[in-house]
């Protein structure tokens, strides 16, 4: 599990519906670490491949702990044994179901329902696993603009590596880049469509998956781990 440059702590779906809509619809299997063709949709204002060219490099997931260094003194093997240790003392969250929503410029998947209990998930992996990241570079700071963020926002980027942890946090499976307004009506349009099958029943969160970040740019999950009462 060496070579890689950063590591995340993210959610992807069991293999199902959809797992295979999100790794064709993005262009990339995070699991089995391959491109995939993207599905032959109609009614799309732009190429698909141009829609979710910003998020096709992670795969389809929900972040828990967004990407980070290893800090000085420890390795992936570390970093994977604490999560191991963590999943004991981490319980499942099921979702009724998750809907297309806009956050800011672009689409995403999110609960249909507010559910603090993901939320809460969220913020004991960031807590728990904080130690294993390396403090952030000045240009890393910079990439996350913190001129546009809330001072809320810029404290947690300061503490935690991160700007929408804890009261910021906000569960999301990403499917687009940003997107004209016009545009992003008509994506959603089809999107509604093609995922009204998919997205009809409750979704679990059972597992913490690790991913990790290769010299190609793009994210691979190295190992879901169940959480206890999986």
């Amino acid at each position: 599990m060496e070579g890689f440059s950063r590591y995340a702590v993210y959610w992807t779906p069991e293999p199902g519906p959809l797992a295979e809509f999100g790794a064709a619809w993005l262009g990339w299997d995070p699991v089995a670490a391959e491109p995939v063709p993207h599905p032959p949709i109609g009614g799309l204002p732009r190429d698909i491949a141009l829609i979710t060219q910003a998020p096709r490099k992670y795969g389809l997931h929900g972040t828990l702990k967004s990407p980070f260094r290893l800090a000085d003194g420890v390795d992936v093997v570390d970093l994977h044994a604490a999560m191991v240790a963590l999943c004991p003392y981490l319980e499942p969250v099921t979702l009724a179901g998750l809907t297309i929503s806009r956050i800011g410029g672009f689409l995403a998947l999110v609960p249909r329902a507010e559910d603090g209990a993901v939320s809460d998930l969220a913020a004991q992996v960031v807590r728990a696993l904080d130690g294993f990241r390396a403090p952030l570079t000045e240009a890393e700071i910079a990439r996350r603009r913190p001129e546009r963020l809330t001072p809320r926002q810029r404290g947690y980027l300061a503490d935690w590596g991160y700007p929408y942890v804890f009261d910021d946090f906000r569960f999301h499976l990403t499917l687009t880049g940003e997107l004209p307004e016009a545009e992003l009506d008509a994506v959603e349009a089809v999107l509604d469509r093609v995922l009204e099958p998919v997205l009809a029943g409750p979704v679990r969160i059972g597992s913490l998956c690790l991913f990790a970040e290769a010299t190609d740019g793009r994210f691979r999950m190295l190992e879901r781990l169940p959480l206890v009462h999986s």
